[in-house]
């Protein structure tokens, strides 16, 4: 897909994951863990923005940040670069460490916040770093430690993120552990690293699709005030406009452009419909509305037509591969 610019403004929750070059390692041992966790908390300190959990594993590291004053941008260019050449030194290696670009998820607190934290926490007990929660009790490459006051970490949100689980530091702790317990056979959460609603809407019964992007963790609302937000406006544009999409569609199936838009049950218009429908909302984080009113659907029509695009899209890889080839360019 067309690459599309970060949302990165003060006061958004934002989950960060950064993996080493063609899935190399980044912390070769404990000491590297070291040099970075110091690094990070030294940012943290300089820079205001908030730390909610973090974990740092063999290849890849996850981070659940909120930039205050400084922007995220800014705080994970000297993170990286800052790491990258000390590991290198240390290592005597040189070129690039990481993946040309880091992963930044939009975040809505609510209902998300603690779920993050969690799913963060638990890493490197599912990656087989540690075998037991036990373990990961008093792993000291986790927030979870210090959340349960076995470790320090100055700079990390430990009160804002207790309170949700008591009044009294005690029983906040008990209770967020047996939370972090209870996460455990959960398994991997796809449905946290972005995209939400794409994955977990489904089938509705009013036929209407809530808005989403890829880059955002939360609800329609949420996506919808983030549009309506001054400074993300343009950022939250999709790359490809409706226009171009129908051009894409009509010239992969031969089919002229003005015939899909016009109401007709001929199978090549209908065919085309559907997978505009489809890739507009699911690839390209189009309303429903939106689409509607470009083909002349309504919402049943829309939900109709991109339940029969997807199909077919699945069917045929090599048009498939076809339309998203000549979206990305």
């Amino acid at each position: 897909m067309p690459r599309l610019a970060r949302l990165d403004i003060a006061g958004l929750l934002q989950h960060v994951i950064v993996r080493g070059i063609d899935q190399c390692d980044i912390f070769n041992d404990d000491q590297d863990r070291q040099l970075f966790v110091a690094r990070f908390a030294t940012l943290l300190s300089e820079t205001g923005v908030r730390c909610y959990a973090w974990a740092v594993l063999s290849n890849h590291f996850h981070l659940l940040l909120m930039p205050t004053t400084t922007s995220l941008s800014h705080f994970m260019r000297r993170l990286l670069t800052g790491y990258a050449v000390s590991f290198n030194r240390r290592h005597k290696r040189s070129g690039h460490l990481f993946q040309n670009r880091y992963k930044s998820i939009v975040c809505e607190e609510e209902p998300y916040l603690l779920e993050l934290i969690r799913y963060i926490h638990l890493n490197p007990l599912r990656a087989g770093m540690v075998a037991s929660l036990e373990e990961l009790d008093t792993y000291p490459w986790t927030g979870h430690a210090v959340l349960l006051g076995h470790r320090q970490f100055a700079t990390q949100e430990t009160e804002s993120v207790l309170e949700r689980f008591g009044k009294r530091v005690a029983t906040a702790r008990r209770n967020y552990r047996q939370f972090v317990a209870d996460g455990i056979m959960t398994g991997r959460r796809d449905d946290l690293v972005g995209g939400g609603l794409k994955r977990s809407q489904g089938e509705r019964e009013n036929h209407e699709y809530e808005s989403f992007d890829e880059r955002v963790l939360g609800g329609g609302d949420f996506v919808d005030s983030l549009r309506e937000d001054f400074r993300l406006r343009d950022k939250m544009k999709s790359v490809v406009t409706l226009t171009q999409l129908l051009e894409i569609v009509s010239t992969a199936l031969t089919i002229d452009p003005d015939s899909i838009r016009k109401p007709s049950k001929s199978r090549g218009p209908a065919a085309a419909r559907g997978v505009i429908c489809h890739l507009a909302i699911y690839e390209l984080g189009y309303t429903g509305r939106e689409v509607g009113k470009f083909l002349y659907l309504g919402p049943t029509g829309v939900s109709l037509a991109s339940r029969r695009g997807e199909k077919l899209l699945k069917a045929n890889s090599k048009l498939a591969k076809k339309i998203m080839s000549a979206i990305e360019k």
